[in-house]
């Protein structure tokens, strides 16, 4: 009676290590080099080097990097949950570029879509989803950033996303969480705007403030740290270059550009306590951006009929750095905004106060004029 028992015990052991073995099952890629949990995955691997290597320069957080992440954002969240409107991730602003581009927070994406354009047009993938997949590769090139997951099936745009939907620097705080909100089938909550806009930690403006391009948003524009939770905070310094625009604020340190977007809702009650969370919190900024990132790349699609391919997203490099203050500075200088909790004491880099250097372009990647004929 024992030995019938066990024998039962044993064969179901037996089945359930088969049946997991059948689920975890990887296929063998028809490039003979790689394999993938799935074989719809398989296409992506040659996508993946031809964008590290062409677009990417070899894997690096770079001007290009950053753009294709800002594509993945201006793409999907132009969407509403009003019934008649259509949009989101849905390629819309590559498959409709003359149209979109031209809507004013879409400034300087025209360039970016060109660039873009011949790598979809030469590998067997959607316009929707490779830039949801270009970002996600962006991403994992800069150090301290959480391995974005990505998911394959999108459907592509028939027309052009509404204007309007894009949030502006020049918004108000009022203005960006009900467009937050209104995005989407549920929208994004106060907390998920601020956790969306840990992307700002690799980024670098163009087209905010012409007169200074490539200016970064913080002082560590290539590392995905809470550098830029810390800066956002600090009063604002007065340069005598300084000639701000529509969407700029000051900065505290010579060469970033503070958006006033950024500004307002670092100091915003309903969102500076969740902004001030981040500073030194690592797995925080890792976690919650993995997470929103996620949502704002499926707005429009269904997840349960797309195929999870995140295995095809490179590993980021991790870091292990303290946030600090730019030297020069410290607490002295918080605007302190969240009443529940004090600013962290943290230490202050060493050194005079420096300029940071704007983000270069590769310019060999961009679009050149024609040459006009002789009058």
């Amino acid at each position: 009676m024992v030995s019938k028992a066990l024998t039962a015990i044993l064969a179901m052991g037996a089945s359930i290590q088969v049946a997991s073995a059948a689920l975890t099952r990887r296929v063998a890629c028809p490039d003979g080099i790689h394999t993938a949990t799935n074989e719809a995955c398989c296409s992506l691997f040659a996508v993946l080097d031809d964008i590290q290597e062409n677009l990417f320069d070899g894997g690096k957080c770079n001007a290009e990097a950053h753009e294709a992440l800002r594509l993945t954002f201006n793409d999907a969240i132009a969407i509403s949950n009003r019934a008649d409107n259509v949009g989101g991730a849905d390629g819309s602003i590559m498959l409709f570029s003359d149209v979109e581009t031209t809507y004013h927070p879409n400034i300087g994406l025209d360039e970016v879509v060109a660039i873009q354009k011949p790598f979809v047009e030469r590998h067997d993938i959607s316009a929707a989803d490779f830039i949801q997949f270009a970002g996600a590769v962006a991403v994992s090139n800069c150090p301290g950033a959480p391995r974005l997951p990505f998911f394959l099936g999108r459907t592509d745009a028939t027309g052009p996303a509404p204007d309007g939907l894009v949030p502006e620097p020049f918004h108000t705080s009022n203005q960006i969480l009900s467009r937050f909100a209104d995005a989407g089938p549920v929208g994004f909550t106060t907390k998920e705007v601020v956790w969306a806009l840990a992307a700002h930690t690799i980024a670098a403006a163009d087209d905010v403030d012409t007169s200074a391009p490539g200016s970064p948003l913080d002082t560590t524009p290539f590392t995905f740290d809470t550098q830029f939770f810390v800066e956002t905070q600090l009063r604002g310094t007065t340069f005598p270059s300084d000639n701000r625009v529509q969407g700029e604020r000051q900065s505290a340190v010579q060469g970033v550009l503070r958006l006033q977007s950024d500004h307002v809702l670092a100091r915003d009650p309903r969102t500076s306590c969740e902004w001030q969370s981040f500073v030194n919190n690592q797995q925080k900024l890792q976690d919650r951006f993995k997470d929103t990132w996620l949502k704002i790349s499926l707005l429009g699609n269904d997840q349960d009929s797309m195929i999870d391919c995140s295995e095809v997203i490179p590993e980021p490099t991790t870091i292990d750095v303290q946030a600090t203050f730019p030297p020069t500075l410290s607490n002295r200088q918080i605007e302190q905004a969240c009443a529940l909790t004090p600013f962290p004491t943290l230490d202050t880099a060493p050194g005079p106060a420096t300029t940071i250097p704007p983000v270069q372009k590769n310019q060999a990647l961009r679009p050149t004029t024609p040459e006009q004929p002789p009058a």
